[in-house]
């Protein structure tokens, strides 16, 4: 009986490009999904894309994989996942492994990782982003686990994977949920650069008075630059695009409010738990938030706001362009220190600058700047924020003039920049000599003897304040 170096259960449009992909590499691929409509559909209609080994039942799925089995898990996050685990573990044998492809949260993975590893079994928790595009013609891949169990499945997953300039954008990133961490960061800040660009959009069509047509020309030519990026192309695609039964452009016809489905808020969850300061993110998460509050926004829609009448000059798409370079160093940023908080937290020495490697390709942030992020930490591993790195220290510099006329425009016309605002305000505050906490310490200590601690002598202390007002150490 043939065996297959792989397979693949769970075939909605991400599992079943995942197998294609595998079976075009070469790879004998098994398939299987709950239900064997699935199954047999892939086979009649991409059989002739490499060798599928289709299976009815999970006894027969495992009976054809080669040992050591690895088991891809393409299914929804949460119940159903541990309910595929469930199924399929009591079927392996130590020294095989379960691959899960989905996004998961990562507190989920290490605690899977963790109890299928004493039954000597590894747990793979996998990101893959891309998309179904991705998925089948070569996606970026994060995959966490074991350092065993990547040097079986690794290669597999490096062939598939997306390549730039012949290098695989998959790297094994670290223990447990390491994987799923870095991929639920790479989509808090999807949803950063998303928002960024949105209100880029508005701002040239509101501040600018711009067609949708003619913004769509601007991001062309941003794509030609430092900007270049799979988000920027499509969004010039978008704009562009008329609606065919109004004749309308198609961006006015689509219902403005977004969706999410929750890692994003994972991200900016997980970053309050570490800490770690993504107001950039939160405010993207928040974004689609508002914008999901049909009512609300209903009910405030005759609040008084500024006239917004057109206002920019002929410069000003320059300046957005600076605002908006300068706003994603500053998302790609706080990304990075949430990464590098939690490698720290949880002991996965994951390298940052490889990351950034394979994020160059196949992912839905893929962007000429990340080869600039590559070499920052290649320069200095350690180094405390990409803001600090000569290279992007110069080039938000250089913006700042432009990005502060942005974001005071938007106030002036009423054009909601959350994005732009608060990443101006987190780089104003890295770079501020004193902060207004001392105040805010001031009052915790006022109000709830939190104490504080001083800039001329070490300890923490106490002010009387219904008292004498004389200050004790605590």
């Amino acid at each position: 009986m043939q065996k297959a170096r792989i397979g693949v259960t769970g075939l909605a449009v991400m599992g079943r490009n995942l197998a294609r992909n595998l079976a075009r590499h070469g790879h004998p691929v098994a398939v299987h999904n709950r239900t064997s409509a699935r199954t047999k559909a892939l086979v009649e209609e991409f059989g002739g894309e490499g060798t599928f080994l289709p299976a009815e039942t999970p006894e027969r799925f495992v009976e054809s994989l080669e040992r050591p089995r690895r088991l891809v898990v393409m299914v929804k996050a949460g119940g159903p996942t541990d309910a595929v685990i469930d199924e399929f573990a009591p079927l392996l044998e130590p020294g095989d492994m379960i691959v899960d492809g989905g996004n998961a949260n990562f507190a989920d993975t290490r605690r899977r990782e963790a109890a299928l590893r004493e039954r000597g079994i590894h747990f793979v928790g996998t990101g893959v982003s891309g998309g179904e595009e991705g998925a089948l013609l070569g996606p970026s891949i994060m995959p966490g686990g074991s350092a065993e169990s990547y040097e079986a499945l690794g290669p597999l997953l490096e062939d598939i994977s997306a390549k730039v300039d012949g290098t695989p954008c998959c790297v094994h990133v670290g223990p447990d949920g390491a994987g799923h961490f870095v991929k639920m960061v790479h989509n808090g800040i999807e949803y950063a650069d998303m928002q960024l660009i949105a209100e880029a959009y508005d701002l040239l069509r509101h501040a600018a008075g711009l067609a949708p047509a003619e913004i769509a020309e601007v991001f062309r030519t941003w794509n030609t630059g430092r900007l270049e990026s799979y988000l920027i192309e499509i969004t010039a695609e978008v704009l562009a695009h008329t609606d065919a039964s109004t004749g309308k452009p198609f961006v006015d016809v689509v219902l403005d409010q977004a969706e999410q489905k929750g890692t994003g808020r994972w991200t900016v969850q997980t970053a309050l738990d570490l800490g770690v300061p993504v107001g950039g993110i939160a405010e993207a998460v928040f974004a689609r938030s508002v914008s999901g509050h049909a009512a609300l926004r209903e009910a405030a829609r005759g609040l008084p706001g500024p006239s917004r009448t057109v206002m920019a000059g002929s410069g000003f798409a320059d300046a957005v362009e600076k605002a908006l370079y300068a706003s994603k160093i500053v998302a790609y940023a706080q990304g990075f220190h949430e990464i590098q908080a939690g490698s720290a937290e949880y002991g996965w020495n994951i390298d940052l600058g490889a990351m950034a490697t394979i994020w160059r390709g196949g992912c839905i942030i893929r962007a000429r700047f990340l080869d600039r992020i590559r070499a920052a930490y290649e320069a200095d591993p350690e180094t405390p924020t990409l803001l600090t790195d000569d290279h992007f220290a110069e080039a938000v510099g250089d913006a700042q003039g432009a990005w502060r006329e942005v974001v005071a425009a938007a106030a002036r016309i009423g054009v909601p920049a959350p994005g732009f605002s608060t990443a101006l305000a987190y780089y104003d505050s890295l770079r501020a000599d004193r902060l207004p906490a001392a105040l805010t310490q001031g009052q915790r200590d006022f109000f709830g003897a939190h104490t504080y601690r001083r800039t001329d002598r070490d300890g923490s202390f106490h002010t009387l304040w219904g008292g004498d007002r004389t200050e004790a150490g605590a």
